[in-house]
């Protein structure tokens, strides 16, 4: 269509009837993947409205996954490709350094646990958190929780605990601060419900501050962050971050708080927490996937008192509580010597793997720094988009640093690589061949 026929296209007063109106365009066929809308301040003139309104039709529209603002490119039907997820790509031929899985040798074995933990039946009615687990974890939490009172939930995965999370704090269209590069299901998770991301930067030391403080003054109600191993980057918070940002987050007692500790059990790095000590609504989440692999669909969350309560609420109209069987299960593992031994060997495996690689990427002159977490983030120095694809040529699928970014208007020079699983023979292929992909992209897009 042209730019004329797709602004004529367009009905409605209020953000609601237009975003409907350019939802059922897009439904119905009228509009295609990468048909551009009208600028702004060309439909409110067509429509009578303000430019505000328009703003917030194309923002609905956004959150909903329907449209994609390339900043001057305008703004675009969005392109139906699936949601970008982890895991393996199983159609291709191609040796997949992106999936961001562990490594499966080295999770712990589930069967001795097995037999010992379905002792007896749980029955409606029954308190939702097994007792045993509740301990072991309020143990756990205690030394990383600046707040006098704490209460354990136990939710379906980390994914499971953000949803009903923010669900439990917000409304549509409330803004929630992000990384920026951010970890994929908290990207997805805000988007599908309806939330307004906005990027809060990441560097070698986690959020920045002025990031933050930006975040809050555009009226951020929830902040997402990943203190240590943050996915992609593997950046982690130092101490002076930590403390810089609890001042930032001390005069906004009531915005919630979500942090993921997903790695755990499985970092070196110390806890450090940005919760300001008397903060009213937090959320320390940890789920045991990488450790215990990603079928034990299991998180812990240490909240506030009054989350927690909310939290309740929000589990009630669904699944009402996470089989007991499961939650046995991790406590048997969590606490049995062997599998925590194996955990550490795994500590040890990723760490040791991911700097060896770093060093012979480095060595074929490519930005890699072994940070913390199951990933390497790779600068290229040349459009990732256009490397990736040089990558594919000589046999390897990576993920680009773009299917991570909240801003579109600046092509992403990064790879995000799992490499744990190479051996020195292969991650010397795969320096040598990436270190050629970037060198052809540069070429090519230069």
């Amino acid at each position: 269509m042209t730019a004329i026929d797709v602004q004529q296209a367009i009905r409605g007063t209020t953000a609601a009837e237009i975003a409907r109106s350019i939802r059922s365009s897009i439904e119905e066929g009228v509009l295609s993947p990468g048909d551009a809308l009208p600028p702004v301040r060309d439909l409110a003139a067509a429509l009578g409205v303000n430019r505000n309104t328009v703003v917030a039709a194309y923002r609905q529209l956004s959150q909903a996954a329907l449209v994609v603002s390339r900043g001057r490119g305008g703004t675009r039907v969005a392109d139906r490709a699936p949601v970008a997820q982890e895991g393996f790509a199983p159609d291709t031929v191609l040796r997949d350094v992106g999936t961001g899985n562990p490594d499966p040798a080295l999770i712990p074995d589930l069967a001795p646990a097995l037999g010992r933990i379905a002792s007896r039946p749980v029955l409606y009615g029954e308190p939702v958190v097994d007792a045993e687990l509740a301990a072991w974890a309020e143990a756990w939490f205690e030394p990383d929780v600046l707040a006098d009172e704490m209460r354990i939930t136990v939710t379906n995965g980390a994914v499971d605990a953000l949803e009903r999370l923010l669900a439990q704090a917000l409304t549509r269209d409330d803004a929630v601060a992000l990384e920026d590069p951010c970890f994929l299901s908290a990207l997805h998770t805000v988007r599908v419900g309806g939330y307004r991301p906005i990027a809060v930067p990441v560097d070698d030391e986690g959020m920045t501050v002025a990031g933050l403080t930006a975040a809050l003054g555009a009226g951020a109600r929830a902040i997402v962050c990943t203190p240590r191993a943050q996915n992609p980057t593997g950046a982690g918070m130092s101490a002076q971050r930590a403390e810089d940002l609890r001042g930032v987050l001390a005069q906004h007692p009531y915005v919630l708080i979500v942090e993921d500790d997903h790695y755990s059990l499985l970092s070196r790095r110390p806890y450090l927490s940005l919760i300001p000590s008397g903060h009213r609504r937090w959320a320390l989440v940890r789920s045991v996937s990488k450790f215990l692999g990603p079928d034990m669909c299991l998180a812990l969350a240490a909240t506030d008192p009054d989350t927690a309560e909310r939290l309740a609420t929000r589990l009630s109209p669904g699944t009402t509580w996470v089989s007991h069987l499961l939650q046995r299960l991790a406590l048997a593992q969590l606490t049995d010597p062997a599998a925590r031994e194996t955990i550490d060997r795994a500590a040890a495996h990723y760490a040791a793997r991911n700097a060896r690689v770093a060093a012979l990427l480095q060595e074929a002159g490519l930005g890699a720094i072994a940070r913390d977490g199951l990933n390497l983030w790779v600068d290229t120095g040349a459009p990732a988009r256009a490397v990736s694809e040089q990558l594919m040529r000589r046999g390897w699928l990576a993920r680009t640093g773009d299917e991570f970014s909240l801003r579109t208007e600046q092509p992403s020079t990064h790879l995000r690589l799992t490499v744990h699983d190479l051996d020195d023979a292969d991650a010397r292929a795969l320096a040598r061949d990436l270190s050629a992909a970037a060198r052809a992209a540069a070429l090519t897009e230069g």
